[in-house]
């Protein structure tokens, strides 16, 4: 075992990098900029994507997969060099399982801002330096343009189905509405029509908690050594976050107020859910950059689907696919009044579908046979 002195030190940003290994990605890249909803453009832009199954002649088995917050493209398969975790969704894609490559075209994209193969913060602006702090504002509108072009290049007139949960539900909903015509049915889990208060307070304390640690400077650290990125304030980012992402029952029955393993608490240890969260910051230092947590988190606080359409019921009557909502019932962070607005706005959609987890919002990462049988709802 390394002794705490020859752990190797975290890089500045653990976003994938040109020379890294490619993985399972493909790559596709915009013809001239991206006009932004905020103003101004993007030049230059590219999404990392993944693929499983096979494209049908006449392309009418086309199946787009949003992941969020950290998530990325590799939404099936094992983890290996490029990837250095398992699919999110590994569960879910695949031969004989609810998205059935032997039927579906599975394509999956890290979103634009984001920091897996995709054009963010930490990729080359065209001066040649990271874009860092320059990075523009970015909404969830300007994102699901970058995946239209991305369903232009492959040849999707129309998604068989678009799926998508938190983050991800933001970006499904916003195709349903901006592209009623291309997208056949629609599942939305645990997300909103926009973002409320409470949401966008909570993404305020881990915005502040990144920018405040001495090492963000602005946003342009990426350059910077190993060991010598915003780890802090993206760990305590992650803390909070997680903490929002699970209930409080689970934590209480899952850790109580355990020790962990030998450690005294009155004597600078610690308990067994502080372990739990350091753990989960630990990992996502390694995996994820601070510059797109603050990019994508802003624009989930930008999402609102009835903005300058009218109002959000306005806006939700464009929606012409075949829908179903789904909330977790233990969900402290998108609670279930959220998703009953969006079952009661969308004129295509019926009651809303409740999916039981002790787990919290991420319920919807967690409870994968729930969520299958969602999937046969509207593909089967």
């Amino acid at each position: 075992m390394l002794t705490p002195s020859e752990v190797p030190l975290p890089p500045a940003s653990g976003a994938w990098r040109e020379g890294d290994p490619p993985g399972h990605r493909q790559w596709y890249g915009r013809e001239g900029p991206l006009p932004l909803e905020a103003g101004g453009e993007l030049p230059d832009v590219r999404l990392a994507f993944e693929t499983w199954g096979r494209l049908a002649p006449d392309r009418s088995n086309a199946v787009l997969v949003l992941h969020a917050l950290t998530g990325d493209s590799h939404a099936a398969g094992a983890a290996g060099p490029g990837h250095p975790s398992s699919g999110w969704w590994d569960g879910l894609i695949g031969a004989g399982r609810a998205l059935d490559t032997d039927r579906w075209f599975v394509v999956a994209p890290n979103v634009l801002g984001g920091c897996q193969g995709s054009t963010g913060p930490s990729s080359r602006a065209p001066d040649g330096r990271r874009w860092g702090g320059r990075f523009p504002f970015l909404t969830q509108r300007d994102q699901v343009a970058a995946e239209a072009g991305l369903a232009d290049a492959l040849g999707i007139d129309r998604w068989a189905l678009v799926v998508g949960g938190s983050m991800g539900g933001m970006r499904a909903l916003e195709w349903a509405v901006s592209h009623p015509e291309r997208t056949g049915a629609l599942l939305l889990l645990a997300t909103a029509a926009a973002a409320s208060a409470e949401q966008i307070a909570w993404a305020n304390v881990q915005l502040h908690a990144i920018r405040s640690d001495p090492r963000w400077r602005g946003g342009d650290y990426h350059d910077a050594g190993p060991g010598l990125g915003p780890h802090a304030g993206l760990g305590l980012a992650r803390r909070l976050a997680h903490v929002t992402y699970r209930s409080e029952p689970e934590l209480r029955i899952r850790f109580g107020r355990t020790p962990q393993d030998a450690e005294e608490p009155w004597n600078g240890g610690r308990y067994q859910v502080e372990s739990y969260l350091d753990h989960h910051a630990a990992k996502l230092v390694d995996r994820f950059d601070a510059g797109s947590y603050v990019t994508l988190t802003q624009a989930m606080n930008s999402h609102d689907i009835g903005r300058g359409r009218g109002g959000t019921r306005a806006a939700l009557s464009r929606v012409a696919a075949r829908t179903l909502v789904a909330g977790v019932d233990s969900d402290r962070l998108y609670p279930l009044s959220q998703q009953a607005e969006l079952a009661a706005c969308i004129p295509t959609a019926d009651r809303l579908r409740v999916i039981g987890s002790p787990c919290g919002h991420d319920g919807f990462l967690i409870e994968l046979e729930q969520v299958a049988a969602l999937v046969g709802e509207l593909v089967g």
